[in-house]
């Protein structure tokens, strides 16, 4: 309870620290909610300042949801590449083609319709609601898990189940005393983002910082608390650029499995008849990090005759959706051809 009230009170604050610092990103001059909503969906796990042109290409190219409805696949992903994650932009486009065969192609006001749509959870329903619709509806984030277990002292491990809820319940307690539920929520993002950063954080720019517990009892670097560090797995990966003339031999990954529909080169995980030179090096290596793995590719380059499959010139390699790791690999081939 004296979680709650001291809840209540942080409200105007909070309100109009966003009035006056809010930044100006793209997705906020207007409230269409398919603009929100494609927003959330890329700023998970991701920074705003890669997500911008993304948004921006994606709206040109899509700027409404029968738009995406009735895109092609390949040229979604396309869109999405380099963002990782991509059963997001495919489930973006399922949601958007169920929302025009079920509600006449607008976006419904109702949250729990909005969760119900393929790849909307409870964040992002809570986001688009109060954003979109100024519906009282809560949000909890990475930054809002930050700046509200660092203001009320919680030091707990935020992702244990009865703390999760304290915190889901605080926010509710915040939007739904909040005349502007938008701007409240927008308000602990913010904040969360551009103040109260993980590692030295602006205390002295923060709207409430006089009830923040954390700064009070100089616990800042310990809340909130951290969880196990995620080992990461060492994995090479042997990939095989096929040359015949100025045209490479590329495959798609599988539907179902990760990253499908996408292209790449041949290689070591996907079964094929190449193999790597004995005791040849790589044509050029390239890492990536995914989840828990650290890449490196090893690419061999190998001359073959035509044979069947898919195969582009280098040009046509840059136009088809590329997993991330494999486009790692394309400036290479660019520099090899200029020599």
């Amino acid at each position: 309870m004296p979680h709650r009230r001291k809840a209540r009170r942080l409200v105007p604050h909070l309100v109009d620290w966003y009035a006056s610092h809010a930044r100006d990103l793209p997705w906020r001059r207007a409230r269409d909610p398919y603009a929100i909503w494609v927003s959330e969906i890329m700023l998970q796990q991701t920074q705003v300042t890669t997500v911008i042109p993304y948004w921006e290409r994606w709206m040109r190219a899509l700027p409404t949801l029968q738009k995406l409805a009735l895109a092609k696949p390949e040229r979604v992903l396309k869109l999405w590449e380099g963002l990782g994650y991509y059963s997001r932009a495919r489930n973006l486009q399922a949601a958007a083609k169920e929302i025009v065969k079920n509600h006449d192609g607008q976006f419904p006001r109702d949250p729990a319709v909005i969760r119900a749509l393929p790849g909307i959870g409870r964040y992002t329903a809570g986001a688009i609601s109060s954003i979109a619709f100024d519906l009282p509806e809560p949000i909890v984030d990475g930054n809002v898990i930050r700046l509200l277990t660092r203001i009320f002292g919680i030091r707990k491990n935020p992702k244990d189940k009865a703390t999760h809820e304290h915190l889901w319940s605080l926010a509710e307690t915040l939007v739904t005393k909040a005349k502007n539920c938008s701007a409240l929520n927008q308000s602990l993002m913010e904040l969360g983002a551009t103040v109260c950063a993980p590692r030295q954080p602006n205390c002295a720019a923060c709207p409430v910082v006089r009830s923040c517990v954390a700064r009070r009892e100089h616990a800042i670097n310990v809340i909130p608390a951290k969880g196990k560090r995620t080992v990461y797995k060492n994995k090479q990966i042997d990939v095989f650029i096929v040359t015949c003339g100025a045209r490479y031999l590329v495959q798609q990954r599988p539907k179902g499995g990760e990253n499908a529909g996408f292209w790449e080169f041949p290689n070591s995980e996907s079964g094929n008849k190449y193999s790597a030179p004995k005791n040849g090096q790589p044509f050029v290596t390239a890492r990536h990090s995914i989840t828990r793995f650290r890449i490196q590719l090893n690419a061999h380059l190998i001359r073959a005759k035509h044979d069947k499959g898919k195969w582009c010139t280098l040009n046509e390699l840059r136009a088809l959706p590329f997993t991330a790791a494999h486009r790692k690999l394309l400036p290479s081939l660019t520099r090899r051809r200029n020599e």
